[in-house]
């Protein structure tokens, strides 16, 4: 078995499912608002180390023919990201820093890509994450270093709605 097959199925370990307390009605978020007719409805489980989304492509999220496009690949693997910033941290956060590397196209037409965010160290004031990209094969297409801004709890709640970590949990 390669090794990046090996490393992802590492990350199979026991997941929960994740709830999305901002699934409001007016929540329009492109990356994760389930009433945003176009956007990408992400949903997320998390494991002991990492946070996880699948996502299932479609011809209208391509660049090239059958090639999903590169900015909704940054979307998603900053998305992932920011949720794992959520639930992972218990704050809001906004991108400071993002590099991708595209190693290989992710095609629409091998289905569903699985997205993984990995918190690598932070501080009080930001939070550095490795995000990376998987498609239908369980290739690794993408990947991502990323650094978000930290909101203190407090301002997070007021400016951002954050529910705290608790939110994110199903009883």
């Amino acid at each position: 078995m390669p090794g990046w097959l090996r490393k992802r199925d590492a990350l199979n370990e026991k997941r929960v499912k994740i709830k999305n307390p901002f699934a409001w009605e007016q929540n329009g978020c492109f990356g994760c608002g389930p009433s945003n007719a176009a956007g990408l409805r992400l949903t997320f489980e998390e494991s002991d180390t990492h946070l996880h989304a699948a996502w299932n492509p479609i011809p209208e999220y391509q660049g090239y023919i059958n090639v999903i496009h590169g900015g909704i690949i940054a979307t998603l693997l900053d998305e992932t990201g920011a949720w794992c910033i959520n639930v992972k941290v218990g704050t809001a956060a906004v991108t400071s820093v993002m590099t991708v590397r595209y190693l290989k196209p992710a095609y629409i037409s091998k289905g569903v890509v699985t997205i993984d965010a990995e918190l690598k160290s932070r501080d009080q004031k930001s939070a550095k994450l490795y995000c990376r990209l998987f498609d239908g094969d369980g290739k690794l297409c993408s990947e991502a270093d990323i650094e978000y801004f930290l909101y203190p709890e407090e301002i997070a709640r007021k400016r951002y709605f954050y529910p705290g970590r608790e939110a994110f949990y199903y009883e």
